[in-house]
């Protein structure tokens, strides 16, 4: 009988762990580490040498890739960990794992501090110098720390911290292979994320309605009216700023045309078929899920993505 109590009692152990293990990881959201591709942006947009012709700059970047994946586990890991009483409020977010009293905070606090650790001596092995590590910090301070404890509660910043964010990402990809990076390029990354983070607050004040305030402070200073006007001016821009981020690319060649201008059609596709799902579907509250999802808006990135390398390689400047 003891070695059947002892038997029953591993059985119960095991499922706890792997239950943990699992809540763990859900909160560590792997499916949102696809915001960190841009930080391949600067290899497609800036000058500099080209990912073909050295691939062991591209995987320097995989690497940055993986460090900013690490980071922003940490980051959510710490979001949840502050919002855990305002996501009980949240219909949705009510089920996220800290918030549903499936995983214990102290796991989440200690895998938290673990890849804040660790990341740090993987930048520095990654580049070498103290650049990458950097960025890297500032991003962790601002995301992590100022956004979390601070900054999501100030109307606008809190919009204009996620559009860093990315702004953030690009600029560690061009660090990390010392190669320099174009304005155009950081602003078009900070507009998309303003589009990104501006589609999502709409959808919270619609999805949460009257209850808006309660989850979040910061949703009774907007209205949707004032999220439209805004999203309209920022969309605007995007296609403005991506198309002179096409024609000024030093990567492409500029005769007999800009080549990578014919990758704009792509682009004002997949801002309008978002904003589609934002308006008719009521879409966007979580930007990762729509990308994956929506097999058009996938395709048309996709394809953007195809023809980019497409003209890179084949018609090298």
């Amino acid at each position: 009988m003891k070695n059947l109590s002892g038997s029953q009692s591993i059985e119960r152990v095991a499922p706890l762990s792997a239950r943990s293990l699992q809540a763990l990881i859900r909160t560590m959201r792997p499916r949102q580490w696809i915001k960190n591709i841009f930080v391949f942006a600067a290899i497609a947009f800036s000058e500099g040498r080209l990912w073909y012709t050295e691939p062991v700059q591209l995987l320097r970047v995989i690497g940055a890739f993986i460090a900013f994946c690490m980071a922003a586990s940490a980051i959510y890991l710490i979001n949840d960990l502050v919002d855990i009483e305002k996501d009980r409020a949240h219909p949705k977010k009510r089920h996220r794992p800290l918030a549903a009293g499936i995983l214990s905070p102290t796991l989440a606090m200690v895998t938290a501090a673990i890849l804040i650790i660790a990341v740090f001596p993987f930048a520095f092995w990654l580049d070498g110098d103290l650049d990458f590590m950097l960025v890297l910090a500032i991003y962790i301070a601002v995301q992590g720390f100022l956004y979390s404890y601070w900054l999501k509660n100030v109307v606008i910043f809190d919009i204009l911290i996620i559009a860093a964010g990315f702004i953030l990402r690009a600029v560690a990809g061009a660090v990390v292979i010392d190669i320099v990076i174009t304005p155009w390029l950081i602003v078009c990354m900070g507009l998309l994320a303003l589009f990104l983070g501006i589609g999502k607050r709409r959808h919270e004040l619609k999805l949460l309605e009257d209850g808006a305030g309660n989850h979040r402070r910061i949703l009774d200073e907007y209205s949707i009216p004032l999220l439209d006007q805004m999203q309209a001016i920022v969309t605007a821009s995007i296609v403005m700023a991506y198309s002179m981020t096409a024609f000024s690319a030093p990567v492409a060649p500029q005769e007999p045309f800009p080549m990578l201008m014919i990758t704009i059609p792509f682009v004002v596709y997949a801002i309008f078929r978002y904003l589609y799902l934002i308006h008719q579907r009521d879409g966007g509250g979580a930007p990762e899920d729509l990308v994956l999802q929506d097999r058009p808006l996938a395709l048309s990135i996709v394809l953007w993505g195809v023809t980019v390398l497409g003209v890179l390689v084949l018609f090298p400047s």
